[in-house]
């Protein structure tokens, strides 16, 4: 990931506003609301929504992105919420996570480039314990046509940084599939979420 990369996230969330909202996503919501908690990581977590949701139900979580800007909008966040993270700023192989260290992933819209980004999952899948789960939501590669048709739904514009089943289930090999389906759905999430989109849903249990 170079400085442009870099750069681009914390231009997004440098202003007052929360790029894709406060609230945590709804699909990260419905998993995660009956689990008993435990150890979550929250890998491209941005400004912290979903971190912050997780840690009020009571989760230990971590969470990481490459932009300053994201980790001070989530420690506001947190602190608004009277909750606390462990929220680190770097790329993944310069963190100090720890084999099977999380009962718990959720990758929320976490489009990696398409150089790293199945590199980044099985580094990921590395650090969850064997039982524990992958959350995933993300844009499926069918998503360039609903960005074409309302560039306000949001999501990468190269392909390769989009999701097919089949690359999940190439990325998570060694997992039981409890949820793996491509589907329409309405977001609202913020300034940047908004509209029809195609996502990819996997949960996944590390066997």
């Amino acid at each position: 990931m170079d400085d442009a990369w870099v750069d681009r996230w914390n231009d997004r969330y440098s202003t007052n506003e929360f790029a894709y909202g406060e609230q945590p996503n709804n699909y990260l919501k419905e998993q995660l609301t009956p689990l008993d908690t435990g150890t979550i990581l929250f890998p491209a977590e941005g400004e912290g929504r979903n971190a912050v949701f997780a840690a009020k139900l009571g989760w230990k979580v971590s969470a990481f992105d490459i932009s300053t800007e994201g980790k001070n909008k989530a420690v506001q966040l947190a602190v608004h919420n009277q909750v606390s993270i462990d929220y680190q700023v770097g790329k993944l192989q310069d963190l100090n996570y720890k084999a099977g260290q999380f009962d718990a992933i959720a990758l929320i819209y976490a489009h990696f480039p398409s150089s790293i980004k199945s590199t980044y999952h099985k580094t990921l899948s590395h650090y969850l314990c064997k039982g524990g789960l992958v959350i995933f939501e993300a844009f499926s590669k069918k998503h360039l046509h609903y960005i074409a048709a309302n560039e306000k739904v949001g999501g990468p514009k190269e392909i390769d940084m989009l999701f097919s089943m089949e690359e999940i289930k190439a990325d998570f090999e060694d997992y039981e599939i409890i949820v793996l389906e491509e589907k329409e759905i309405e977001l609202n999430e913020g300034l940047f979420h908004n509209g029809l989109g195609s996502v990819i849903r996997f949960v996944g249990r590390k066997k």
